[in-house]
């Protein structure tokens, strides 16, 4: 059997929630291959949990792998400038503050400011591309356009320019109707919301298993 291949999309510092899904919903496998769709920070309440939760996966020999998001880059670029920072605590950076208890960026561990930085933008598996946000399929190379990757919401997806891979993608919250919809399709939407458990039809931590396509919602825990 081939391993299994779980895509978790947007976890926003919902550390329990996501703790449970892997444990005991998903039951992970040293085996298995386990990728993140990026936002695993900020707007919930335990950023730090979240990112501890991965390191301590991967020191115990699991294969996780996380893609670059949105807030994961406003976190890096938020000491550059007031205005950044400024985006960023608007978008749920002082959530992430709290958590590590500091009062800025620098305050934060180096570990955690690396594991950051080394997420790649995205991720091409056979079938597959892995990346938070969309592709820009207006250019040639929808790759040479990063910005689209973290930011971009629609998208049109065209195939033979990604290998004839289908889009794997969250930062845009969807219900689970749109989200079982979009399995019969080119670009696959994962985020339901987890942080927004009280917007009708959202609120859920979403797994999707790429050999079967079976899909697993985790109602959030972190409220």
């Amino acid at each position: 059997m081939p391993p299994r291949r779980f895509v978790i999309s947007d976890i926003h510092g919902c550390h329990r929630t996501f703790r449970y899904l892997v444990s005991e919903v998903l039951r992970l496998e040293r085996a298995d291959e386990l990728y993140l769709l990026g936002d695993m920070i900020d707007r919930g309440p335990d950023s730090r949990g979240v990112l501890d939760f991965i390191m301590g996966l991967r020191a115990r020999g699991f294969r996780v792998t996380g893609v670059m998001g949105n807030h994961e880059e406003m976190l890096l670029r938020a000491g550059e400038s007031p205005a950044m920072m400024e985006l960023w605590l608007l978008n749920g950076g002082l959530a992430t503050l709290r958590s590590f208890r500091a009062t800025g960026v620098g305050d934060i561990p180096v570990q955690y400011r690396t594991l950051l930085r080394d997420l790649p933008d995205y991720v091409t598996l056979d079938g597959f591309v892995i990346v938070h946000a969309a592709l820009n399929f207006d250019m040639m190379d929808p790759f040479a356009d990063r910005d689209a990757m973290l930011w971009m919401r629609d998208c049109t997806v065209i195939p033979a320019r990604i290998g004839g891979r289908r889009l794997v993608s969250g930062h845009t919250p969807v219900t689970r109707r749109q989200v079982e919809a979009s399995l019969a399709t080119d670009r696959i939407l994962l985020d339901n919301g987890c942080v927004f458990s009280g917007r009708p039809g959202l609120g859920s931590l979403t797994a999707l298993e790429l050999n079967t396509m079976k899909v697993w919602y985790q109602d959030n825990l972190d409220r």
